[in-house]
């Protein structure tokens, strides 16, 4: 991953000018979340940290940068010192990658010199929306899929190569299996994946030399495209004399891939084809502008599909193709206390919440199923009460609450190191996630009209947020 202490917009630089001059010693503390679920979902899939963390490591401002904006004389010769001395100081906390998370939880959070602090809103949103938000794409396509393999194909399809490489590890976080990405491939060692185009069928004379041709080369990774021409009439033929030749040779075929045509009709005919000539183990993949909802329908069709390969609507979240994620003030700090703070907002769907906080996941003891999550002040002990006054965290829905009993709750926030430590594969991080997916309720993870999650905040955080409301408004 690249240096990327200039991606972010022109002025964070000039508020942190001006933070480092009025205010240099005092700290800031900053929450990352998200208001709404996109496609109307239930939750978000988190993702991102790590390129975060990598970003925040390697910080600094070369002289190249230093000259670029001495040449803007927009600040002065102390803030390109302090700028060219730049040391990072900023902590992280963060809910682990894979997480669920819901509206209005801090999944993410900054703390540091203020100046340092409001230099990262720009380049934290970045990572973490555009990887969140592909992750949540996948798992609702992973979830329509219903356990066969979704296989990334959108490196082609993606707004430029850095969202190539990232959507696929994205993807693979949110439950994708395999990527057509070699470089994604490589970097994150993630298991590839591909058959062949239709260019090298319509390169040979005809659709069963260009069949036989690839099984010479590749006589145990036949995955044969069958739609160039005529799926029943000659894709499929000519893929089971292929697949017989192979399988005298001693060598068992992979299967077919539709790309085109009535999906449904033509993968029952093939399957009972392939079936019919001995090759019921042969799998069946299809690919072409795929999303949850096509998926859903045809399985409901019960069209036999092994495999989805899911390229375009996959890595642009075409349906859904922003992730609003907001990067917000929450307390300052001079010396050693802490100072909430708040935005307000004639909406109050937009009112912050104030302070330090905790987010919690509660269960039922003895259950691992959780019923509710948690938002709370840092400083309240609730791991250890039996009885908690909440309020409803959803502001159309803000009021009290009856209070929660018999309850554990499990902390989400946990401090990140920026030190170089062993990455975790994104392997791991995907099987973390379908865990913590196994957690929650199963009507919370519909894709289509979810339950509602409860989502609570302490009294002591509701009443903080209603007294600084007041105060600013």
């Amino acid at each position: 991953m690249r240096q990327l202490s200039l991606l972010t917009d022109l002025y964070e630089f000039s508020m942190a000018n001006g933070f480092q001059q009025a205010l240099p010693t005092t700290w800031g503390h900053f929450d990352v979340f998200f208001r709404n679920v996109p496609d109307d979902g239930s939750f978000v899939i988190s993702a991102g940290l790590q390129q975060v963390v990598t970003a925040l490591q390697q910080f600094h401002f070369t002289p190249a940068d230093l000259a670029y904006f001495k040449s803007l004389a927009l600040w002065d010769d102390d803030f390109l010192t302090y700028l060219a001395n730049f040391h990072m100081q900023c902590q992280l906390t963060a809910m682990p990658e894979g997480t669920p998370v819901f509206p209005r939880e801090p999944f993410l959070t900054i703390t540091g010199p203020l100046a340092q602090a409001q230099l990262l809103e720009t380049l934290v949103l970045n990572i973490v929306n555009h990887q969140s938000l592909i992750a949540t794409k996948a798992r609702r396509m992973t979830y329509a899929a219903a356990g066969r393999p979704i296989m990334e194909f959108g490196a082609r399809r993606a707004q430029g190569p850095d969202s190539a490489v990232y959507g696929t590890r994205a993807a693979v976080i949110g439950g994708a299996r395999s990527t057509s990405n070699v470089l994604a491939a490589q970097k994150f060692d993630i298991p590839v994946a591909g058959t062949m185009a239709h260019s090298w069928i319509q390169a040979f004379d005809d659709e069963l030399t260009a069949f036989r041709t690839w099984a010479h080369y590749y006589p145990d990774n036949s995955a044969l495209l069958v739609d160039t021409y005529d799926v029943l009439a000659s894709g499929v033929p000519n893929a089971i004399r292929v697949f017989k030749e192979l399988r005298a040779a001693g060598h068992e075929p992979v299967g077919i891939r539709i790309d085109s045509g009535d999906v449904a009709a033509l993968t029952t005919q093939a399957r009972a084809m392939l079936d019919e000539a001995g090759f019921p183990a042969a799998k069946i993949t299809i690919s072409n502008a795929l999303d949850e909802t096509i998926i859903t329908a045809l399985l409901n069709q019960g069209a036999p599909i092994d495999n989805f390969g899911i390229g375009e609507k996959l890595i642009t979240s075409a349906s859904a193709p922003v992730l609003s994620g907001v990067y917000k003030l929450a307390a300052t700090k001079t010396e050693t206390q802490w100072q909430p703070k708040i935005k307000v907002s004639a909406s109050r769907a937009k009112l912050t919440m104030p302070g330090l906080k905790q987010v919690y996941r509660l269960y039922r003891p003895g259950s691992q199923l959780a019923f509710a999550d948690l938002i709370a002040l840092a400083d309240e002990d609730i791991t250890h009460l039996t009885e908690l006054s909440v309020y409803d965290s959803n502001p159309i829905k803000f009021k009290t609450h009856q209070p929660l009993t018999n309850f554990v709750a499990q902390p989400l926030l946990h401090p990140v190191s920026l030190t170089p430590t062993e990455i975790t594969s994104v392997a791991a991080i995907r099987e973390y996630s379908q865990q913590q997916l196994t957690a929650l309720p199963k009507p919370t993870q519909r894709l289509v009209n979810p339950d509602d999650y409860p989502v609570y905040m302490t009294a002591a955080l509701a009443n903080l947020q209603t007294e600084l409301a007041a105060v600013n408004a």
